[in-house]
């Protein structure tokens, strides 16, 4: 069964308590088979789907489902056979099956149960190379060759693409990766201070995230996802109880730098990296995490830091408050991640 979670007042204060990597939790693949037929594999958030299903699976799901989806060979939509699994209560697979029309030459596709940019992979066999093309929502697909594989992505436009998903991993997807930020730069204004903090931080998930892509390091999301919302409470309660830069939050905050890495990694490694373009769209991914990161820097600084920092009331009316505030948050999210 699907498990629905309410949002305690105390996290009102940022709107919604929004799942951490928004992007990558819907993915798409196909596989034209040589004997003319298809299997579609959508995986998404379970919660999000029957929420926007106004109900768990079951009746005319399959009916209800397909109302938003299109897939059409030359230009001709067909009907596919629905299958639909649940893993956990977290994450749904629904499985898409049917016939090849014969003398079939392009494939397109469209699903509008999504508003956010997700990978689309088509593959002539199970173990033919991928073709990706990245779709916004409702976006039809370019039409992807029946027969032959598609041209290989520019670099130029694939760094774009990267870049850009980085930066919205962190600005507005990754509540969570922002909140932390916001918590390092709470403790202190001073420019040492935060350039101490942000660069232990960015060196850590750099190492964790391109050592997890290679392979190298690995950890399950059910572990590493608690203790990110563990170490967002942790820099925040501090934040309540220090008025300056200690040694040991240097060490800390670059531990905490690596549990973000496997997540950003866990994040990577669901948006169907090129692998023509494997350590371009790696860099860039992490160039806009970076871009991410300085955004909230300064909008918290353009906001409160430029106008207030000096103020004597500065600490007990901002700091000690919105500390307090994401300590709460990050308790929640927690248990809330813990028990799914």
């Amino acid at each position: 069964m699907m498990r629905m979670f309410r949002t305690p007042a105390i996290v009102l204060f940022c709107g919604v308590v929004a799942y951490a990597h928004e992007i990558g939790t819907t993915r798409v693949s196909a596989v034209l088979h040589e004997d003319r037929t298809y299997g579609i594999e959508i995986v998404t958030d379970a919660v999000t789907l029957a929420e926007k299903l106004d109900g768990s699976p079951g009746g005319d799901f399959a009916g209800k489902f397909l109302q938003r989806v299109k897939i059409a060979f030359d230009g001709q939509s067909v009907r596919p056979a629905v299958g639909y699994s649940e893993a956990a209560g977290a994450v749904a697979t629904i499985r898409l099956t049917g016939q090849i029309p014969p003398d079939a030459r392009e494939f397109t596709w469209a699903y509008g149960w999504t508003f956010a940019s997700y990978a689309m992979t088509v593959r002539g066999s199970a173990s033919a190379p991928a073709v990706t093309q990245w779709l916004e929502g409702n976006q039809s697909s370019a039409p992807f060759a029946v027969t032959a594989p598609a041209p290989p992505a520019d670099r130029v436009r694939t760094a774009w693409r990267y870049l850009l998903l980085g930066f919205t991993h962190i600005m507005p997807n990754g509540l969570d990766h922002m909140l932390f930020v916001l918590g390092i730069y709470l403790l202190s204004y001073r420019v040492r201070s935060l350039l101490w903090q942000v660069s232990a931080f960015t060196v850590a998930h750099s190492i964790t995230l391109g050592l997890s892509m290679y392979g190298v390091v690995t950890l399950r999301p059910s572990i590493v996802e608690p203790l990110i919302a563990l170490s967002i409470a942790y820099v925040a309660i501090e934040n309540v109880f220090l008025a300056e830069l200690k040694p040991w939050r240097i060490a800390l905050v670059f531990s905490f730098g690596l549990l973000h890495g496997l997540g950003f990694a866990g994040a990577l490694k669901d948006l169907a990296l090129p692998r023509s373009e494997f350590v371009t769209a790696l860099l860039t991914f992490n160039l806009g995490v970076e871009a991410g990161q300085l955004a909230v820097i300064a909008a918290a600084f353009l906001l409160v830091g430029w106008h207030f920092s000096d103020r004597s009331w500065y600490r007990g009316r901002i700091v000690v408050p919105v500390s307090a505030l994401i300590a709460c948050t990050a308790v929640y999210w927690t248990v809330q991640r813990l028990s799914s």
